[in-house]
Formats: structure tokens, C-alpha cells, sequence
């Protein structure tokens, strides 16, 4: 049964303002430090001053007998209360590093959680954190993770053996045979250095406790409530019902928010301890400390291609600096892994070879940041790929064009695995080029250098994995299923629409877009619809919003839960109207009989089923509500291609980006306005990390960019404007068409940037490798060169 679906307005793919940014722009959303609760204590936390060193003894006396102060917690006191929680994995030979919410024995890096004090203000929490006193035993430790992999270096986990928590490798025929046989070689090693997510709200806790139900609320600034329910039930034996997590207002994540932290264990810990409402909210220093950090990545790799510059072989082997603890969900695996699996991106590599080890390091651990992984390995691979055209003598351009992989090859599998599903490859490319007006620019840039200027143009493809479904974990290994998602939508007596999932928006438009399909699929008014989200009580079994999943996975349920909702809508009109379903059209918030002006609201069906009764016979009086799950199984392929245009003060060493385009396959759109606000976020981002941003430790483990005054982040004036290019190739593997596109802007940007700096400074004989490119870096690669020259 089905309503005459051609007749219903088209919600999908209209340009429709974000509904939330009403409260959010006008200063009215609620975010976790909104969160006023009764009679709650603040805590404030001893952190450690040594990347590594032994805990001799901690003396709280003065500050357990400071004014205000209500408890003082060490891990001594918490060892047989809390059991630590470990990141696991089915990957052989990986080891999941202890979790607790205070330093047991030993401090691990700089900033870790050591003593929890508690007051009634967090002022008062900060002044007694002055008066504890801890006997440290400053011990060896390999900053650099290349000495930390050595099998004599000092140990962080000496239960592990070894700072190798895991190695893997992805082989497929004999590259290193093909490679040492082809006419053209090219190789370079690869650094990324570390980065920080930096949201603009920093990480923040509030757990609620019940102690008639002896149950717990925890208010959490995360991408991950559900995973974080689970867990926490885990740790405290609690069933699910008496464990909530709720994700408010979320300022902002990028991964950094999407695992358990020590504060989020202790804060529930000390809630139910004590009795009281307990509540922690970040400074920015404890967020550039302490928050997980990412792409810290070494890679040698080699290219090999024929003479007319078509890949024949690729080999890599990369480090991961994975910080002091395998994070939780995800593991050590999670950037390094996808680091080597990505790596022969959207390309025909005949024959690969990529092996990677996760090494632990003294510095705050590493876990999910926009991009996971392959903002580096597209990094690699297409400064590769420059390098082999300019070794050839052929366009960079023309180079992508003979080996990206063709529609007719679609689905292919790549050589580390992965299975790429029809999408736009070469149309991306094509589009980006018509819209930056390539040739036009070359010709400028011939100009420009006639001058003398450096002046770089730098292209960047790319392919990911999105919206994975249950046959792939969204960390290598991870036993969690984070394949599937569900919708539950209801109507209630007033013909009002709640539709509830267990995604966490932080910042995507996730109220408006998740309103848009269903307003479509249901036949409701966009402003009778409600999205709850971001509450582990709103669905029976949800996990949260990471890896470009929520459009898809959600996306995909709440077409399923919509259209079963319909079905049910209709049959109650076609009592109230005397039509049959299939003669009825639900739009607007009313059914109608299809050419004629005989109708019905929803309010009206909606109170036929709950209040009037006699209207309607007993089997059409079912409640107005489904539940559907989704799941996409695999996931599916988005793809894109960035074109930068930049020069380079010959005085400053300043980068000024002048063009950039994006062409984009993000599969069907449900709002293009968004979508833009996606990929401009995500490019701003991935310019951070080329040009700006990098976490920075000295040889003793002390990190010296512990503020935005050392952490240089781009601002509004170093953001150039972005020319957006939809592509929108229905997904062929996905419900509704939808692709995930939230994390693409930061996988392009720095390749195509690091491309465009070594395009303008080829003249030189300067080639970029390590990003990101400072003023700095940037006049040691140029001195470097013209004292060769």
C-alpha cells in the first residue's frame, strides 16, 4: 500500500535554514555548563606535571581540610571501586591499555588526570588543588616515537612488553618487485605533525545523581552517549535503565568528544559516592593538554609509474605516534590503521605494500579527529602523485586523469581491501577544473613566474568510506557495531511529530536535515516535527554521531520509520475519508483524496486514534508510531577533488590562499545550504592543519603550545572564500542516496595545499613534505635550497 508519492512536496534537497540555529545564535542554547543542578560540587583536578614518572606518595591532607572543600580522591582510593576499562580489539597482537579516571602508579604525560578535589565551587576546587603534595620520580622516557619503538627504549606499559601496542599490513602482489623494476620512482618521508581538535566548547561533565532509584545523569559535551551509557554501565554494573546520558547543545566535537575520559568516570563515580550532583567543566588549557590529538603520522613511501605516468607499485611504512593509552572505543588502531588502508586512495594501484605500527609515546592520547587517518594518507599519495608528474614531465592534472579509477571499473576494490561503490571520481575532477578555470590559470601562473613570484596551483583527489554499515567497525578491529542506527517517530494526540535517534549533533544542522526526510517521507509540516537526539534514553540501542554516519545510517531509518508511519496515517484517513489508501496523498500535515478537495489533518487523524473512538473500528486504533533500524552493511563512497591557488610572500614566507574549489560527491543532498557549511568548516580545518596548527612538545615531554597564543588556529581573514561543486551521484548502496560528506573538507585541504607550496616553489627545487608548512619551515626549506644551489 502507498500513497501517491509524485504528488508530495519535496522536502529533500531544499536549501531550508537550520532550524536550531534560532536558539543557538541568539544565545539560547544549553550546553552542558548551562546546566545548573542543586546543590552540586565542582571538581578540579591535580594534573601531572612529567611526561613520565612514578607516584611516590600524594599528600591531600591541607586540601581535603581547605574551606568548601568536600572530597579529595586519589586512584588509591578508587582501585577496588572502579576497574578500568580497556579499549578492545579482534586484531592479533594488539594490546588494550588499563583505563581509569585517575594515574595509578605512574603519570604517562603531561596533563594526565592525578587528583580529583572537590568543593562547593570550582574556585574553591582550584585554590585547594595549590595545596596537595606529590613525590614524583622523574622516569626515562622516548619523546620521539621512532626511539619509542626501539626494543630498548623506556616502557610506558611494562605489562605490554613493548610501546608497539599493535602493527598490520596490507599487501597485494609484489610491489617491491614492481617498483624495482619501473622506468620512473618516486619516494619521500612523510610527516604530519600532531594536531588538536580545539572546539570552540571545551570538553565539559555534569552527572545527576537519583538515590531513591539509585540512578545516574550524566550531561555530557559528547559525540558518543549511547557508547558512553554502555560503558559506564559497564564500569558501575548498572542496567541501562538507570544510566542516562544526555548530549545537550554541543558546541562543536571533531572527534575530540568522541570517546570516555577519566573526568567522565570520576564525575559519575563521585556523584554516587557522595550523594550530590558533581559537575567539571574544562578550562582551555586542560582542552589543549588533555583533549585526545591526532595526526601525529610518519610515512616512506614510494610510488612507481610507467612512462606515461600510470601507478605500477606503492610501498609505505608508517609510524603512528598514538600518545600514552589506546583511547577508548577506538583503540590505538584507529588513525594509524587507516592511515595505510587509505593510502592508495581513489587510484588503480596494481600492487601495494603498506605496513604501520602504533607506537606509545609520553604525550596525550590519540583518537578521532575529522578525517580519521586520511587527511594523511591523501596527503601522501597525492604529493606522490605530483611528484611522479613533475618527474615525467606531464601535467598534475593529466596524471589523475590516467589512473583515477573509472566508472566502468565501479565497484573496485582497492589494493590495502577496500571497496570503492560507483561514484563521481573523474567528475569531480573535471568539475573542479572547469570551475577554477585551470588552463586560465596555468597561463597565470606562467606569468607569474616570469616575474619572479611563487605562485602554486595544487590539486587534491580523494575517496573515503561513509556511513559504514554493521560488516565494517568504524575502528580496525573495534567489537562495538557502530553499523546501524534507528529511528522511532511518533505522532501524538495533537497530530505533533516526534521523531527520536541515537545520533548527537554538535554543530551539522542534524535537527533540520533528519526534520527535512522526515517531513518528506511522512507527509508531515516541517514545524510539527521535533528531533530528539542526543540522549541515550531516546532509542533502545543508539551510539552517536562520528565517521560521517549520521545522514546515511539516520538518514536511512528515518525513511524507514517515516514511511511505516505513513502507512499507518493512511489507513486511519481512509476510514475518516471512505477512500482507499492508495487514492490518499499525505503532504503538508494533511491527507487528501487525490483529485478532489476532501481532506484531513493529522491533529484530526491523530485524535480519531487517541480520543474519538466510536470513529474508527478496533484494528485501525493502533498507536501512530514505529521504530525501524537501519543498516547500510558496508557504508558507502563519497569523493571529491580540491583545487587550491596560492602565493607566497618572498618577505614574510605567508601563505596567501587566493581560489579554492571544491567538487564534491556527497551522493543525494537532503540541504545544500549545509552541505556548503560543511565543506567550508572542513577546509577551514585542513588549512589549519597545512598552513597553521601543530601541538608541540620539547625533548623533556613539556608541551609548549598550551594556549591559543602558542596553538596558532586560522582565523575568519585566513579563510578564503570556497567555490562549492555538487556533483550528487545517488549512493547505489545506500537508502535515500545519501552519501556522509562531514569530514571531506579536512581530507582534501592539506594535500591540495601542500601541492600548491610545492608548486609555486618548484622553480627552487623545493618539495613540501612535512606539514604544516610555516613561515617558519618554509624559509628553512628555501634557505636549505638556495644554499644548495
Amino acid at each position: 500500500m502507498t500513497d501517491a508519492a509524485h504528488l508530495r512536496p519535496k522536502m529533500i534537497g531544499a536549501s531550508v535554514p537550520r532550524t536550531e540555529d534560532a536558539r543557538l545564535l541568539t544565545g539560547r542554547g544549553a550546553f552542558v555548563d548551562d546546566r545548573k543542578l542543586p546543590d552540586a560540587l565542582h571538581v578540579a583536578f591535580v594534573r601531572s606535571i612529567h611526561p613520565h614518572a612514578r607516584i611516590r606518595a600524594i599528600d591531600a591532607t591541607r586540601a581535603l581540610a581547605a574551606p568548601g572543600v568536600a572530597a579529595v580522591y586519589t586512584a588509591a582510593d578508587l582501585e577496588d571501586v572502579v576497574p578500568p576499562i580497556r579499549a578492545t580489539s579482534r586484531m592479533s597482537g594488539y594490546y588494550a591499555t588499563p583505563i581509569l579516571p585517575l594515574a595509578l602508579g605512574k603519570v604517562r604525560y603531561v596533563g594526565e588526570p592525578v587528583v580529583a578535589i572537590l568543593a562547593e565551587s570550582r574556585y574553591l576546587a582550584e585554590d585547594a588543588l595549590e595545596l596537595v603534595e606529590i613525590d614524583y620520580e622523574a622516569l626515562p622516557m622516548a619523546i620521539d616515537p621512532e626511539t619509542a619503538a626501539r626494543p630498548d627504549a623506556p616502557l610506558l606499559h611494562e605489562a605490554a612488553g613493548t610501546n608497539i601496542l599493535l602493527t598490520r599490513e596490507f599487501k597485494r602482489g609484489d610491489a617491491e618487485g614492481d617498483i624495482a623494476m619501473a622506468p620512473v620512482r618516486v619516494k619521500g618521508r612523510f610527516r604530519m605533525r600532531r594536531r588538536t581538535p580545539a572546539a570552540i566548547e571545551v570538553r565539559a561533565c555534569a552527572a545527576d545523581y537519583d538515590a531513591g532509584r539509585d540512578a545516574l545523569t550524566l550531561y555530557a559535551a559528547t559525540q558518543i552517549p549511547g557508547i558512553l551509557r554502555d560503558a559506564l554501565a559497564q564500569i558501575f554494573d548498572l542496567p541501562g535503565h538507570r544510566l542516562r546520558v544526555v548530549a545537550p547543545d554541543v558546541g562543536g566535537g571533531f572527534g575530540g568528544k568522541a570517546s570516555l575520559y577519566p573526568e567522565e568516570i570520576l564525575t559519575c563515580l563521585a556523584a554516587r559516592q557522595l550523594g550530590r550532583a558533581v559537575k567539571w567543566t574544562g578550562d582551555r588549557v586542560e582542552d589543549l593538554t588533555a583533549t585526545s590529538q591526532a595526526f601525529d603520522e610518519i610515512i616512506d613511501a614510494e610510488l612507481a609509474v610507467d612512462s606515461q605516468g600510470r601507478v605500477l607499485g606503492l610501498t609505505a611504512d608508517a609510524i603512528g605516534d598514538v600518545g600514552a593509552y589506546s583511547i577508548y572505543p577506538w583503540t590505538a588502531a584507529l588513525e594509524p590503521v587507516q592511515v595505510v588502508s587509505f593510502l592508495p586512495g581513489p587510484y588503480r594501484v596494481p600492487s601495494y605494500r603498506g605496513r604501520v605500527r602504533a607506537v606509545a609515546t609520553p604525550k596525550a592520547p590519540t583518537g578521532p579527529y575529522r578525517g580519521v587517518g586520511r587527511p594523511v594518507s591523501t596527503f601522501v599519495i597525492e604529493r606522490l602523485m605530483d611528484m611522479a608528474a613533475r618527474e615525467i614531465g606531464i601535467d598534475p592534472l593529466e596524471i589523475r586523469r590516467r589512473n583515477l579509477v573509472a566508472d566502468d571499473e565501479f565497484p573496485y576494490k582497492v589494493a590495502s581491501g577496500l571497496v570503492w561503490d560507483k561514484s563521481g571520481f573523474h567528475a569531480c575532477l573535471e568539475q573542479a577544473c572547469a570551475a577554477i578555470g585551470y588552463d586560465a590559470l596555468r597561463a597565470r601562473q606562467a606569468e607569474a613566474r616570469a616575474a619572479g613570484r611563487w605562485f602554486g596551483i595544487g590539486i587534491a583527489s580523494y575517496a573515503e568510506l561513509t556511513g559504514i554499515g554493521s560488516r565494517i567497525s568504524a575502528a580496525p578491529g573495534m567489537p562495538i557495531n557502530t553499523g546501524t542506527e534507528t529511528a522511532s517517530i511518533r505522532i501524538d494526540s495533537t497530530g505533533a511529530v516526534t521523531a527520536a535517534f541515537g545520533v548527537a549533533a554538535h554543530g551539522q544542522g542534524l535537527e533540520t536535515t533528519l526534520a527535512q526526510v522526515v517531513a518528506e517521507h511522512l507527509g508531515a509540516r516541517l514545524a510539527d516535527i521535533r528531533i530528539v537526539q542526543g540522549d541515550s534514553d531516546a532509542v533502545g540501542g543508539g551510539t552517536g554521531t562520528y565517521a560521517s554516519r549520521s545522514t546515511v545510517l539516520a538518514g536511512g531509518a528515518a525513511i524507514r520509520a517515516a514511511d511505516g508511519l505513513r502507512e499507518k496515517v493512511l489507513q486511519v484517513a481512509s476510514h475518516l475519508l471512505e477512500a482507499a489508501p492508495r487514492d490518499l496523498v499525505a503532504a503538508d500535515g494533511r491527507v487528501t483524496v487525490v483529485g478532489t478537495d476532501r481532506s484531513v489533518t493529522f491533529r484530526e487523524v491523530a485524535r480519531a486514534v487517541y480520543a474519538e473512538m466510536g470513529r474508527l473500528p478496533p484494528e485501525a486504533r493502533e498507536e501512530l508510531a514505529v521504530t525501524r533500524n537501519y543498516d547500510p552493511i558496508l557504508g558507502t563512497t563519497s569523493c571529491a577533488t580540491h583545487i587550491a591557488a596560492l602565493e607566497i610572500d618572498p618577505q614574510t614566507y605567508i601563505v596567501r590562499i587566493e581560489r579554492y574549489v571544491v567538487a564534491e560527491d556527497c551522493g543525494r543532498i537532503i540541504n545544500p545550504l549545509i552541505v556548503d557549511g560543511q565543506v567550508h568548516g572542513g577546509v577551514a580545518q585542513g588549512i589549519g592543519a597545512a598552513l597553521y596548527e601543530e601541538v608541540i612538545h620539547d625533548e623533556n615531554g613539556q608541551i609548549l603550545t598550551g594556549s591559543f597564543v602558542d596553538y596558532v588556529v586560522p582565523a575568519a581573514g585566513d579563510i578564503p572564500p570556497i567555490e562549492v561543486v555538487h556533483v550528487e551521484s545517488m549512493s547505489p548502496t545506500t537508502l535515500g542516496g545519501f552519501r556522509g560528506m562531514g569530514e571531506g573538507g579536512t581530507i582534501g585541504a592539506p594535500a591540495a595545499i601542500a601541492n600548491a607550496v610545492a608548486d609555486a616553489l618548484a622553480p627552487l627545487g623545493v618539495d613540501v613534505f612535512e606539514l604544516p608548512v610555516t613561515p617558519a619551515r618554509l624559509f628553512r626549506l628555501i634557505a636549505n635550497a638556495q644554499a644548495r644551489s
